[in-house]
């Protein structure tokens, strides 16, 4: 039941999930109210992520996350109480991810002990610690960290195809940054994208897990309530990607596994076609009876496949990886992939291929609530698309795909001129 909070306004409910706003600055608030499990968790998460960056920065939101982490005025290591050593000191959990729409910030605390993470957020969103000696400091882990993703043949290879599948809108490049950005942003330039984008009124707060209603909705008010929304409009993204106009190709050699990416430009996440594009990604790739397996690792001709339908705030792409055999070809590879294609847009799919997809999605849908730590990262997920119901309208639009909506959605959007294939080829061999 929805609890009456003085200057919290009450917005919906919607399967467990309740919704408030803190009126004075903006705040979404989501609870999600769990008695059976005897921790809760506590998620903030800022509606930036690398596709507000540009060159010079890319990167920034990323590391901008690290320094996060350093203290803030409350909560900072010359008071005994740093943020990590809190949480920890619980026997809780902390952590944060940044990706293309979004960047979050979590714990896992025993229930009684909700109390911290809110705080910490709450003094965190707006008087966070960013200084140069801490940027000079973790730089280095960051670049280790971009370093690591290129000794990774899939990893490198995604760089490449996004890069040539977007060459003006910020998908262009990656969460990680380029390295030159990443050692080269001043902290000044970090202190500004923190106060372009670290407000109540581009942040939502989720708490999941045990907890009481009423009393976690004072203490929201309290702490979160010191601040004022923005003073200013938040920087808008106005870059649109022109059209492409014929197939990309993109190449990376150096030593690693020889792969083979294949990439197909597709709407974006609150599309009507995305939930026939996520059933159509588990026929191709979810188990050892889909199309791609049974094309490419039951008959040896490669030793993993990856499919993703990324769900995301703008346009985006819908991306198989293919790591090969040693005696398969590039070209065999593609010609394989794009024949299993050709196969859906000719004859459609089977009703048995379909009923082990929807079947899938049942089993990830109940997945996404086992515990509270994974009802927190999906549901930022979904709020990083611009809307947080999909967490729970997303799976029953995807029940109701039909097998003339896959082979529908595989003819327009599986097009060669909207494709963009890349190539990692090892070196050392």
């Amino acid at each position: 039941m929805a609890a009456s909070i003085p200057a919290i306004e009450f917005v919906r409910e919607l399967d467990g999930i309740q919704e408030y706003t803190l009126k004075n600055n903006g705040l979404r608030i989501l609870l999600v109210p769990d008695d059976s499990v005897p921790v809760a968790g506590v998620m903030v998460t800022y509606h930036v992520g690398s596709r507000n960056e540009a060159t010079g920065y890319t990167g920034a939101t990323h590391l901008l996350e690290h320094l996060m982490f350093k203290g803030s005025e409350r909560f900072n290591h010359e008071n005994g109480n740093g943020i990590e050593d809190s949480i920890e000191s619980l026997g809780g959990v902390l952590n944060a991810t940044t990706w293309f729409d979004r960047t979050n910030y979590y714990s896992i605390v025993p229930s009684n002990n909700v109390h911290l993470p809110i705080e910490i957020e709450a003094d965190r969103m707006r008087t966070a610690r960013i200084t140069e000696k801490d940027r000079a400091s973790e730089m280095p882990i960051v670049r280790n960290e971009y370093e690591r993703g290129e000794n990774l043949p899939m990893e490198a290879l995604d760089k490449a195809i996004w890069s040539a599948a977007f060459i003006a809108h910020p998908y262009h490049h990656s969460t990680i940054g380029w390295k030159s950005d990443i050692e080269g942003v001043s902290i000044e330039r970090l202190n500004e994208f923190y106060n372009d984008f670290y407000w109540p009124n581009n942040a939502t707060l989720t708490v999941a897990g045990r907890f009481e209603t009423k009393g976690v909705l004072t203490l929201i008010k309290k702490e979160f309530g010191k601040h004022s929304k923005s003073p200013k409009a938040f920087p808008a993204l106005y870059t649109e990607e022109p059209p492409q106009e014929g197939q990309r190709r993109a190449i990376v050699k150096r030593a690693g596994t020889n792969t083979v990416g294949v990439a197909y430009k597709i709407p974006n996440a609150l599309h009507a076609d995305i939930p026939a594009l996520l059933i159509l990604s588990n026929i191709l790739d979810g188990d050892n009876t889909s199309r791609l397996y049974r094309a490419f690792i039951d008959t040896a001709k490669a030793t993993s496949i990856s499919t993703y339908c990324m769900e995301l705030r703008d346009p985006a792409l819908f991306v198989s990886y293919i790591s090969l055999s040693p005696k398969t070809t590039h070209g065999e590879a593609e010609k394989v992939f794009i024949q299993e294609l050709s196969k859906i847009q000719e004859k459609g799919v089977t009703s048995a291929e379909l009923v082990r997809a929807k079947r899938a999605v049942r089993r990830f849908v109940a997945a996404r609530r086992d515990g509270a730590y994974n009802l927190l990262s999906s549901l930022n997920e979904d709020l990083a698309t611009g809307d947080w119901t999909r967490f729970v309208t997303q799976p029953e639009k995807m029940q109701k795909v039909t097998a003339a909506d896959i082979k529908r959605v595989a003819c327009s959007y599986f097009k060669e001129d909207q494709s963009t294939i890349g190539y990692f080829i090892n070196t050392a061999s």
